[in-house]
C-alpha cells in the first residue's frame, strides 16, 4: 500500500515537473496520412461531406490536445488531393484515380482553411518520386507514367519517377510549386523518401540514365546524392522566390551515418542510414540553409540498443547548423515491443525540452490520436496543459507586427468578458494572442505559457474582439494583446488592463 503511494506521488511530481517545463514556443504538430487512407479520409468511397467531417472532427481533437500545426499529405503517389495541372485526382481520395470528387469541391482548399480557423499551421507533405504503392497498380489515362514512361524506373513492385532524368525532376518541381503559387500553404514538408528503400537483391534501375546524365562522377552512389541534392536546393529557391515566407521541410529516417561509416555519425548501429541507403545528405542540406526546419524520425525507445532515442536526439540537437530540430516521435508505438513503459511519451517530450535546440515535436500519426491507442490524449494533456506559439524563424524576413490596442472591456449579455482592440500601424497581421492572469499586475509575464488564455485569428473588421467565458466572479484579473504576423514574430504587448469581476459572469467593473 505504502509503496503504491509513493508509486503514485512520485508520477505525480514528475509530471508536475514536465508541465511546469513547458515553453512558451515550441511544435506541436500530427501527420495526416493519406496514402492507403492510413488517417485521411477513413475509406476510399465515402462522400465528400464524410470527408469534411471527418476531417473537422480531427482537428477540433487536436486543437483541444494543444497542437498548433498538421502536416497533410496531399500528394501521396504522384496524384493529388487538388485539381493539378500535372497529375491526376488521387484514389485514396475518390476510390478511382482520376475521378474527380463525387460532390466537387476543392479539397486543398477546404483542409487550408479549416486548419487555419484553428489557428494551426498548414504544411502541405508531398511524395517527390513514389509515383505507385502496390503491386497491381494500373495508372490512369492521364498520369504522366503514360504520357513520359521514359521518366519512371521499377522497383520492388512500384514505380517512381527516376531522379537521374533532368526533365522528371522539372516535371516535379513544378507540380510543387503549383501548389506553392496558388494556395495559402505554410510550410511544404517531404518526409523520408527520395530513392526508396532498398529492396534485397535488387539494384535500382538507373544504370541508363547514370550513362546519360552522370558522366563527371566516378561513383553512382555520389551521382543519386548529387541528384537529390540538386532537387533539394532547387526547389528551396523556388518556393522562396514564389513566395519567401513559405518554409521548407524535411523529414529524414532517423539516422545519418552510423559512427563506423563516418567519424561524425551517431553512435548508433542502424542498418539504414540517409547518407549510404537512401542517397539523401540531410547534413549538407542543413549546412547550406536549403531547408528551414529538420524532423528526423526517431521511432525508436529510449534504451533501444542500435539507435537509441537520447543518443540521436543528442546528435541531431549539435549538427542543426542554426536551423530547426522538430523530433519525430513514433507514438504509434504504444504499446508494442519497446513501448511498454507507460512514460515513454512523456518522457521523450521531457528529454527534448532539456535541449535548448530541439524546437518541437511532430507525432505520427493522426489515427493514433483519433484511435487513443495506449491512453495517449491523456498523456498529451499532462505534457500540453497550456497552450503554445510556433517557433520563430529569425533568418526568414519579416517586418515586425506593430503592437494592438487594447480599447475595452465590457460584460457580454451571453455571459463572460468580451475584450476588444485595434491594430497598430503599420499593418502586418494574421492573429493574436490574449493573455491573462489573476490579480492587477501593470505588466504579465509574457513567457509564461500558462497566461496564454487564447490565440484568436484575425477577423476582416478593423476591431478585433473575444470573449472570455472562462472567467470567475469576484476576481481581479489583467489582460494584454499582443499582434503577431504569420511568421509568428511577435508585437510588442497591448497597454494592460485591470478588471474585477462581481456578481454573476459578465458583470464586471474596469478599475
Amino acid at each position: 500500500m505504502i509503496k503504491n503511494l509513493l508509486v503514485a506521488i512520485f508520477l505525480l511530481i514528475s509530471t508536475n515537473l514536465i508541465a511546469q517545463n513547458q515553453p512558451k514556443r515550441e511544435l506541436r504538430a500530427v501527420w495526416i496520412a493519406t496514402v492507403e487512407n492510413i488517417d485521411w479520409p477513413s475509406t476510399r468511397n465515402i462522400s465528400a461531406q464524410e470527408q469534411q467531417e471527418e476531417y473537422v472532427k480531427m482537428l477540433d481533437h487536436f486543437q483541444e490536445l494543444g497542437m498548433n500545426a498538421i502536416i497533410m499529405q496531399v500528394r501521396p503517389t504522384a496524384d493529388t488531393f487538388y485539381p493539378s495541372s500535372y497529375e491526376p485526382w488521387s484514389a485514396y481520395l475518390t476510390g478511382s484515380q482520376g475521378r474527380l470528387p463525387n460532390t466537387y469541391y476543392n479539397p486543398l482548399t477546404f483542409l487550408i482553411q479549416e486548419a487555419k480557423k484553428r489557428g494551426l499551421e498548414f504544411h502541405a507533405w508531398f511524395n517527390p518520386y513514389r509515383a505507385s504503392n502496390s503491386k497491381d497498380f494500373i495508372p490512369n489515362e492521364n498520369h504522366p507514367l503514360i504520357s513520359n514512361p521514359d521518366w519512371f524506373v521499377h522497383y520492388g513492385g512500384k514505380w517512381y519517377y527516376d531522379p537521374g532524368i533532368p526533365e522528371a525532376r522539372e516535371f516535379v518541381f513544378n507540380s510543387i510549386i503549383e501548389t506553392v503559387k496558388h494556395y495559402d500553404l505554410d510550410a511544404v514538408h517531404f518526409d523520408d523518401y527520395f530513392y526508396p528503400y532498398k529492396v534485397p537483391n535488387e539494384d535500382f534501375p538507373d544504370s541508363l540514365s547514370y550513362k546519360v546524365h552522370g558522366q563527371d562522377f566516378d561513383h553512382i552512389d555520389d551521382w543519386r546524392r548529387q541528384n537529390v541534392d540538386t532537387f533539394v536546393e532547387e526547389l528551396a529557391e523556388r518556393i522562396k522566390q514564389e513566395k519567401p515566407f513559405v518554409k521548407f521541410g524535411i523529414s529524414p529516417f532517423g539516422v545519418w551515418r552510423n559512427k563506423d561509416m563516418d567519424e561524425m555519425g551517431s553512435d548508433t548501429k542502424a542498418g539504414v542510414t540517409n547518407y549510404d541507403d537512401l542517397y539523401a545528405d540531410v547534413l549538407k542540406w542543413l549546412r547550406e540553409g536549403w531547408i528551414d526546419y529538420i524532423t528526423p524520425q526517431l521511432y525508436w525507445q529510449i534504451g533501444f540498443e542500435r539507435a537509441e532515442y537520447k543518443t540521436l536526439v543528442d546528435w541531431w540537437a549539435d549538427h542543426t547548423y542554426g536551423k530547426h530540430l522538430y523530433i519525430g516521435q513514433g507514438v504509434y508505438r504504444l504499446g508494442q515491443d519497446g513501448w511498454k513503459d507507460p512514460k515513454e511519451v512523456q518522457n521523450q517530450i521531457a528529454y527534448n525540452r532539456d535541449n535548448a535546440n530541439v524546437n518541437g515535436s511532430m507525432y505520427f500519426s493522426a489515427k493514433t490520436f483519433m484511435n487513443d491507442q495506449g491512453a495517449l490524449n491523456e498523456k498529451m494533456r499532462e505534457v500540453y496543459p497550456h497552450k503554445a506559439l510556433v517557433p520563430t524563424m529569425p533568418w526568414i524576413e519579416s517586418d515586425d507586427p506593430a503592437a494592438p490596442i487594447l480599447d475595452e472591456i465590457e460584460g457580454s449579455q451571453g455571459g463572460g468578458i468580451t475584450l476588444t482592440w485595434r491594430d497598430g500601424l503599420p499593418y502586418n497581421n494574421s492573429y493574436y494572442v490574449v493573455y491573462r492572469a489573476e490579480g492587477s499586475e501593470e505588466q504579465l509575464d509574457l513567457e509564461n505559457s500558462a497566461n496564454i488564455i487564447a490565440i484568436v485569428q484575425r477577423s476582416a473588421y478593423s476591431n478585433q474582439q473575444w470573449t472570455d467565458h472562462t472567467a470567475d466572479r469576484r476576481t481581479n484579473y489583467t489582460y494584454q494583446v499582443s499582434t503577431f504576423d504569420r511568421l509568428h514574430n511577435e508585437s510588442e504587448p497591448s497597454n494592460a488592463v485591470q478588471i474585477r469581476t462581481r456578481g454573476r459572469r459578465g458583470n464586471i467593473r474596469i478599475r
